[in-house]
């Protein structure tokens, strides 16, 4: 692991250990002294918990934790612990097609109802990362564009006045076929997550379903102890 990574990993559990008064971190000297480090690659693992959302800068005054992060579960993965700038989609196609009966069920359409699909690449810091594959329905959003995949989707989506709800995701273990490793510029049978996507809007409606291969993917899930869940679960083994 290199070091930038410890540090940042290292300062997430100390922030959720609440071991800096006042919600402050130290100096960045003082860190770099700390972790025997030169003050870049302190930078490098402070700017990484900034993506994330954990802690932000007042000029002149320091480095402070954000103060819902504590009281909410965190989830972040090697794709959004980037910065959006350092992301790049490069769009592969975008069609309308017949939805198949699953797409059908899962957007809840009418027979003739058509959806968007589109593949691209996600690229961070010019790496090829991510092979997706999307689908939108076509009533929702009847004039998107191979502009707007290569965008964000969720600005475009919150760009047309829906408000974003939560997210269904599932993660599997998966290898690259052939036609997948032509476009990932990877080796046939590489290892690979495989993670599927279901986007909601705030009235409950499925606004995209995307299936993603992601190439070395690591996710760090950070929740509070559910209490009732794991008694009612030690009970069911008689426990």
């Amino acid at each position: 692991m290199k070091k930038r990574e410890f540090i940042a990993q290292d300062l997430i559990s100390k922030i959720y250990q609440h071991q800096f008064p006042n919600n402050q971190l130290p100096p960045q000297r003082s860190l770099a002294d700390k972790y025997e480090v030169s003050r870049y690659t302190i930078q490098e693992a402070l700017k990484r918990l900034m993506d994330m959302g954990l802690i932000y800068t007042i000029q002149g005054d320091g480095i402070y934790i954000k103060e819902n992060i504590l009281s909410n579960p965190l989830i972040y993965n090697s794709m959004t612990e980037n910065s959006y700038k350092d992301i790049v989609s490069k769009t592969i196609y975008l069609k309308k097609v017949s939805p198949s009966l699953d797409i059908q069920k899962t957007f809840v359409l009418e027979e003739n109802d058509l959806v968007w699909e589109f593949q691209r690449l996600r690229i961070v810091k010019y790496q090829i990362t991510q092979l997706e594959t999307s689908v939108l329905p076509c009533c929702l959003f009847p004039d998107l564009t191979p502009k707007d995949v290569e965008g964000s989707i969720q600005d475009y989506v919150q760009k047309k006045s829906y408000i974003i709800s939560h997210y269904i995701t599932n993660y599997k273990a998966s290898i690259i076929s052939k036609n997948q490793s032509e476009l990932l510029n990877c080796k046939k049978g590489t290892p690979a997550m495989e993670i599927t996507n279901r986007g909601i809007l705030s009235d409950g409606t499925i606004y995209q379903y995307s299936n993603i291969l992601a190439l070395d993917y690591t996710c760090t899930y950070i929740i509070p102890f559910n209490k009732e869940n794991y008694e009612k679960r030690q009970k069911s083994m008689g426990y």
